[in-house]
């Protein structure tokens, strides 16, 4: 048996058989830590060989989908979980991630399925409280252990056989075998690599949710091998002092990475808004119109939303005018007003300007800059818009309106949910409307603002 020395990076887990005072990985001072490491001499045992298959002989078998009741939840996973599949579910303390793995467990349970939660956070009375608060007291085939020892988590797993495995979180594990503390990146990636080989047991498939730490600048804590250990990286996002979440993927092996689910966070627990075009919409009468109000349609994966934008426009008292914005980006703000001022001829150098999506939804697709524009002019010109038009275009800086990708599917999706009429732009590609929605292609910015305020 021969004993060899390495050195270990405690903060990017670069490995080194040499001392440095500073990473030359992360250029990180004084976090090489000394490990001994066994080597065995002689014949390397391979009676595990495994040996190469044919891609068409395959089984899919072990790649079926499991649905649970969540339909948010099912469309962010690419139509279920697969059995034998490795998941990170990562978000901003408080966000709801452990209460939705908690639902996502008892649905499962519910369908006979074994869960084994273990947790390096809570303890197994704080989980049993919330457990109860937000799912009742009918909580069979959940086994709970609350521990930071991946060896007794194992152990458990060994003994109960579960067919699904929920880890929270995997920053808080650490192997015995090593002298790393927990949250370094050698304990969490040899955690996660145990977890993996698991989960990918041909014999045996498990499905594996592990839960990240996410760090300030709103990334999953460690090392980005974390990232492609994994299948699938889910990510909760939330506005301060909003009920509405958002979940959506940045990996996803087995669908894709542009599907967003929403739920909305209650006393009993995050709730799935199968329908988000009611959600993101004010119901009026249609003698109870409000200023300032517009709609719009976003394209959030595969599927179209109707977003209302509402705008209040007021006289400033202060040298400069405030442009408050919950939904975009400020500069992006600033850009859609200079365009309103310049290309539509509304005055809004004395205004206070605030913008916001009813839900709290975030206006990041181009082609909702029309109706925040026409949101605007509503405000300042005290004049309402009907709740059955919808504007959908981008905005040039010449004033000129943008044509949208993907503009058919939206167009039938306002057909199906009954609206009246629809501004697109001049040079859309031209569309036959089976129902009564009426097309309206309009060129310039200003020639739609003399339409509807003269």
């Amino acid at each position: 048996m021969a004993k060899k020395i390495i050195y270990i990076c405690s903060k990017c887990g670069y490995e080194s058989s040499g001392y440095f005072g500073k990473c030359p990985s992360c250029d990180s001072w004084n976090t090489l830590e000394e490990k001994s490491e066994n080597k065995i001499q002689g014949v390397i045992n391979r009676d595990n060989k495994k040996s190469s298959v044919k891609l068409s002989d395959i089984s899919l078998s072990n790649s079926e989908r499991i649905k649970t009741e969540y339909q948010e939840f099912n469309r962010v996973m690419g139509g279920g979980i697969v059995k034998d599949s490795v998941t990170i579910l990562t978000a901003k303390p408080g966000a709801g991630k452990s209460t939705l793995i908690l639902q996502i467990a008892h649905d499962l349970a519910q369908k006979d399925h074994k869960i084994l939660y273990a947790s390096g956070e809570e303890s197994e009375s704080q989980i049993k409280n919330r457990a109860e608060r937000i799912l009742g007291s009918n909580l069979k085939n959940i086994w709970v252990i609350s521990t930071n020892s991946f060896n007794d988590v194992e152990e458990e797993i060994n003994s109960i056989d579960p067919d699904f495995i929920i880890v929270d979180s995997i920053q808080t594990m650490r192997v015995e075998e090593l002298s790393q503390r927990a949250g370094s990146p050698t304990q969490t990636m040899e955690c996660a690599n145990r977890l993996v080989n698991t989960a990918k047991n041909a014999a045996n498939p498990k499905c594996v949710f592990m839960i990240g730490q996410m760090t300030k600048e709103d990334e999953l804590a460690g090392v980005r091998a974390l990232e492609h250990l994994v299948d699938t990286v889910l990510i909760i996002d939330s506005d301060q002092d909003s009920q509405l979440r958002t979940l959506n993927t940045t990996k996803n092996r087995y669908g894709g990475t542009g599907e967003m689910g929403f739920f909305e966070m209650t006393e009993d627990g995050l709730i799935s808004i199968d329908n988000p075009s009611e959600y993101f919409v004010t119901r009026r009468g249609e003698n109870n119109q409000a200023t300032g109000s517009t709609l719009t349609m976003l394209r959030e994966g595969s599927r179209n939303i109707v977003v209302e934008v509402e705008s209040l426009v007021s006289k400033t008292f202060m040298p400069y005018p405030q442009r408050i914005s919950e939904s975009m980006n400020r500069d992006k703000f600033n850009t859609i007003v200079s365009i309103l001022e310049e290309r539509g001829g509304v005055k809004l150098y004395d205004k206070n300007i605030v913008l916001k999506t009813t839900g709290g939804i975030r206006l990041s697709e181009p082609s909702s800059t029309l109706a925040v524009i026409m949101s605007i002019a509503s405000s300042a010109l005290n004049r309402p818009i009907s709740s059955d038009i919808v504007f959908i275009g981008d905005v040039g800086l010449t004033g000129e309106i943008k044509k949208t990708r993907n503009l058919a599917h939206r167009i039938n999706e306002l057909e199906r949910l009954g609206y009246k009429e629809v501004y697109i732009a001049k040079d859309s590609e031209k569309l036959n409307a089976q129902g009564k929605l009426k097309i309206n292609y309009v060129l310039k910015l200003s020639e739609l603002l003399t339409r509807f305020f003269n």
